[in-house]
């Protein structure tokens, strides 16, 4: 009976999490997958196929905008692995074990707001009648208001504000799992706080390095308001050639091979980056 009973309790247990990932993730995945292989043929006869696949390989305006996501993603992870680095080192190792708390709901009030709301902020900042254009005519650094929005940069602020959190909460988790002996035993042995950086702490937190590096690159690569509203029409993000596939062209064949294409390069981006720096995901995830 006791056996019987601890079987029923990691059934129940782990229920929500299989019914969470088979019916929204697995199973519209396998939906999506299945359409991009339908081939209209007439408005109600499908043929099945890899045509949605050859148009979009063929059209360098597609692949282009693939390429540029996927260069301005990994560009985005890597500014938020350099700015959330220190952060949630300080938070980790540095601050008091009190106002730890106080730091984390700090880094987690941006989150408390939509994506719309926070690109809108930004958009409030940085339009030519915006804040910080006012301010510096007032001051007299510039002499006419200037544009700061629709351009890459103004994308990039906004999508490393967007997903730092992210790579700033593994980096913690990994960071204080470290013996501050380690550290005095750095420096006991002569090394410098660079090569302390280098030998030990960065080494040691690699598992919380790749952990956000993944989450924050696939969160970029997937994002639609915050390129849209601060780029403007020249964004030139891919997840807009897929909402205009499904919403504007109301072809849901080619929005889904886009989706499925989308979803492989990322993969086969991520895959690279563990190849590069000798790391494995199974390893990564078990140690974070």
């Amino acid at each position: 009976m006791s056996r019987d009973a601890s079987r029923l309790s990691l059934i129940l247990l782990f229920a929500p999490f299989v019914l969470w990932i088979g019916l929204l993730i697995i199973l519209p995945q396998v939906g999506i997958g299945y359409t991009s292989l339908r081939e209209k043929i007439s408005w109600n006869e499908y043929s099945f196929g890899l045509k949605n696949y050859v148009d979009f390989l063929g059209e360098p305006v597609y692949r282009n905008t693939l390429l540029r996501t996927a260069w301005m993603s990994i560009l985005v992870t890597a500014l938020a692995l350099v700015m959330g680095f220190p952060i949630a080192y300080y938070i980790a190792k540095i601050a008091r074990e009190r106002s730890r708390a106080a730091l984390f709901l700090m880094c987690l009030i941006p989150l408390w707001v939509s994506d719309l709301v926070r690109a809108y902020g930004w958009i409030v900042l940085l339009r030519e009648t915006g804040v910080i254009s006012t301010a510096l005519v007032k001051w007299g650094i510039i002499n006419q208001p200037i544009e700061m929005l629709y351009n890459d940069m103004t994308v990039i602020i906004g999508l490393v504000y967007t997903v730092i959190l992210f790579m700033i909460v593994p980096l913690v988790s990994t960071l204080q799992g470290m013996d501050d002996a380690l550290l005095e035993a750095g420096y006991n042995l002569g090394g410098s706080r660079l090569t302390v950086l280098r030998r030990i702490i960065i080494p040691y937190a690699m598992p919380g390095i790749v952990s956000g590096c993944i989450i924050t690159f696939m969160l970029t690569a997937g994002s639609y308001l915050t390129p849209i509203l601060l780029g403007g029409k020249n964004s030139s993000w891919f997840t807009e050639q897929i909402y205009n596939q499904f919403i504007t062209r109301y072809n849901w064949e080619s929005g889904s091979a886009f989706g499925v294409a989308l979803l492989v390069f990322t993969s086969f981006v991520v895959w690279a980056g563990l190849r590069l720096t000798g790391q494995s995901l199974a390893t990564t995830v078990a140690k974070d």
